[in-house]
């Protein structure tokens, strides 16, 4: 009765606000259709290379030999790409530069969503804010867009909202029934309130306790690294020029004939791959470097004050058990204030974000606290049922926001992520701030600025619409053709079809056959994920250059478990090395560099350090007993440590067959003095870990448990390889 009271009163006024909101959303519709006739009237664009992209080498050459181009973006992130896009589609000569590779920044390690920012909303109706109001105004209408130009990549995501006082049940209501108004025609689909029993229903590890009902929204998620590297190959498609792995050495300058004063006509660059520099000249360059924005602005004038305050923001990656498959969750107040998402993502569950002042850096490292914090948001909501491991973080990833400097704020979470165009007195365009979900507004108001200043002979923009690379010939069924035509595995094919798009014949017509009844082509690079070895070969394609091009960004295994990525890559290497010619040295340098890269990068340092040397171990006098009676079904000589040798006798007795390889790499994680053996204590550390919930899933505790069991029955024993926390 309560609930039906507190509904009833959520709905009032409600009819008075959609009339408020409904004669701004005529007139935004007629202004959206007039500009789509527009577009629609300019005709279809030409797309030069629609057949076969131009290699990396092909478009250097073009890159060193234009005598000059009309615009040279530099930074191939979400923002850079689309400023190409957007420069190409208006004919403008155009190419681009990223000192790393394509998304290799922050629009690869963001939260995954597509949306207007709800917490921007409130506090724009809190504070009377109508700019932050236009800014998620802005978003949602881009979220439609971009949820329309690459199907492939993006769906609606229903999140739901969980409310625990019946005050709480009006406030959130009327707030996100307000984002559904701003979004007008451009609605996902529309926010519904939920009892308990029905948001238990259909998010079954939410807490129960004082739960008094739910309130449920849509907003877009995608993959975003593989969107950025969409938006940037739809450039290329297009006749851009543009090459990952070449750097910014410094800018180029000459005289205005008719004012007297220096203007920025071009940039010396570096391939960082051979170390060559050459000359790119254009008649603008536009400063898209996210976080490392005042970087280039140092460049073109050493006295110019900084515009950026960087902030980060890390990400966890955990068991896809832990939420449902289309179902999400917003904390939208934590502990200290901050808003957590924990989103089904690509099988997985992620969680995040955290928004912490941070230095500007190439390589952001999570840190433990953080892991910690997010995981302790998380218990919050879970049901106690749920126990929330640390050993279960698959991943984990610390982004850097290129956040606009507010100088009355006095923390970062107080800015506003909106964007800033500014154009130096020597002409250099630079966008800086803004968010992932309005990269195309936001390179579209760039490159108006860039025409202007610059005096460039262009059109409107034409990229509203505009559909991304793999968009085209898209449709919910085209996995069913990739299974019948090609003979892929379901899964297999479902994430081919989600991943390329109308591509996805390209990377199926490249896989081998298996040797096997079904599926009769698409070898696995790691058992637990579709990612097949074809993959990797189309990687290079879109200009994948290393090892962890492949796994972080191409596809994402590097960001889904850590442990898996570090299996795949001595094959990943393997095909790398046959497709580019490396040497044995190079195969050995982009293995190291890629396990560096999980290390440190992608949480695999964070999971080492859960088990250390000197690790406490707290477990009771009958537990280190039952443990050590374990440990000694292996030790057989009570030598006080067991070797690969000792494991491989114990399994040849119940008919276990096991790889070498695979047991030392069991008995490695554990092996903390790295001596090639794991030592009682070594053992009794882990085993302390397992029960504290810091590391999960561990192979040799698995193993050696199932052994013992499989000792005392006599019976058969599987062994198969686990998740595997970090």
């Amino acid at each position: 009765m309560a609930f039906r009271k507190a509904v009833k009163g959520t709905l009032i006024g409600g009819g008075a606000v959609a009339a408020a909101f409904g004669l701004s959303q005529f007139f935004e519709y007629r202004r959206n259709q007039a500009r789509l006739a527009y577009v629609e009237a300019e005709g279809p664009l030409k797309r030069p290379f629609e057949d076969r992209l131009p290699t990396r080498q092909e478009q250097l050459a073009v890159l060193q030999n234009t005598p000059e181009f009309d615009v040279l973006v530099v930074g191939g992130g979400a923002t850079g790409s689309g400023c190409a896009l957007d420069a190409v589609t208006r004919n403008l000569k155009t190419a681009l530069v990223e000192r790393s590779d394509f998304s290799s920044g922050t629009s690869s390690r963001s939260t995954k969503l597509i949306h207007g920012g709800v917490r921007y909303l409130q506090k724009a109706i809190m504070n009377l804010d109508y700019e932050q109001y236009m800014m998620v105004k802005e978003a949602l209408h881009e979220r439609a867009n971009l949820l329309e130009i690459a199907p492939h990549l993006s769906a609606p995501l229903p999140i739901m909202l969980p409310v625990y006082k019946w005050w709480q049940l009006p406030y959130y209501w009327a707030g996100i029934k307000m984002y559904d108004l701003v979004a007008g025609s451009h609605c996902l689909k529309s926010s519904y309130i939920l009892s308990k029993s029905k948001a238990l229903e259909l998010f079954p590890m939410l807490k129960k306790d004082k739960l008094v009902g739910a309130i449920v929204y849509y907003d877009g998620q995608h993959n975003d690294s593989r969107m950025n590297l969409a938006i940037a190959l739809a450039a290329a498609r297009h006749g851009a020029a543009i090459a990952n792995y070449t750097e910014v050495v410094r800018l180029l300058k000459k005289t205005d004939p008719d004012t007297g004063k220096e203007r920025v006509s071009g940039a010396r660059c570096r391939d960082v791959i051979t170390g060559r520099e050459f000359d790119i000249h254009a008649k603008c360059v536009i400063n898209a470097t996210g976080p490392f924005t005042d970087s280039l602005r140092k460049m073109d004038d050493q006295k110019t004050a900084k515009i950026c305050q960087p902030s980060a923001g890390v990400h966890i990656v955990i068991p896809g058990y832990y939420s449902p498959d289309n179902m999400g969750l917003l904390d939208p107040a934590t502990s200290d204030g901050r808003v957590i998402f924990f989103l089904p993502w690509e099988k997985m569950t992620i969680a995040g974000t955290t928004d912490t002042p941070t230095d500007i850096t190439a390589h952001p490292i999570p840190m433990e606290e953080d892991i910690n914090f997010i995981l302790s948001e998380v218990r919050n909501y879970l049901s106690p049922d749920v126990e929330v491991r640390r050993g279960d973080v698959l991943a984990a990833w610390s982004g850097i926001r290129p956040l606009v400097t507010d100088p009355n704020s006095k923390d970062t979470q107080s800015i506003c992520r909106n964007h800033v165009v500014s154009v130096s007195s020597s002409g250099l365009v630079t966008i800086a701030g803004g968010k992932w979900t309005t990269y195309r507004s936001m390179a579209e108001e760039t490159i108006d600025a860039a025409i202007k200043e610059h005096k460039l002979t262009a059109g409107p923009s034409r990229t509203m619409g505009l559909l991304l690379e793999g968009g085209k010939d898209w449709t919910p069924t085209l996995y069913i053709r990739l299974v019948q035509d090609y003979g892929l595995e379901n899964e297999v094919a479902q994430h081919l079809a989600a991943t390329y798009g109308g591509r996805a014949f390209e990377v199926a017509k490249m896989a081998q056959v298996t040797g096997k009844r079904w599926p009769i082509v698409g070898k696995r690079l790691v058992s637990e994920f579709p990612y097949i070895e074809s993959e990797v070969i189309y990687a290079i394609k879109e200009y994948a250059c290393t090892a962890i091009d492949v796994i972080a960004r191409r596809t994402r295994l590097g960001f889904l478990n850590v442990q898996a990525a570090d299996e795949a890559l001595p094959r990943i290497v393997e095909i790398m090395a046959k497709q580019l010619d490396w040497s044995e040295q190079k195969k050995t340098e982009e293995l190291e560099a890629a396990k560096q890269f999980l290390y440190q990068e992608m949480g695999y340092r964070a999971r080492s350090e859960q088990l250390t040397k000197t690790s406490e171990i707290t477990l009771a006098p009958q537990e280190v007993a039952r443990y050590k009676k374990r440990f000694y079904k292996f030790d057989k000589e009570s030598k006080g440590f067991i070797t690969t040798l000792d494991v491989q006798q114990v399994l040849e007795k119940l008919s276990i067959q096991i790889d070498e390889n695979a047991l030392h790499e069991i008995l490695n994680e554990v092996d903390l003095n790295k001596n090639g053996q794991v030592e009682l204590d070594e053992f009794l550390q882990l085993m302390s870990a397992v029960q504290r919930g810091q590391i999960s899933d561990s192979r040799l505790a698995i193993l050696m448990k199932t052994v013992e069991e499989g000792l005392d029955l006599r019976g058969p024993v599987s062994v198969d390889r686990s998740g595997g926390g970090v």
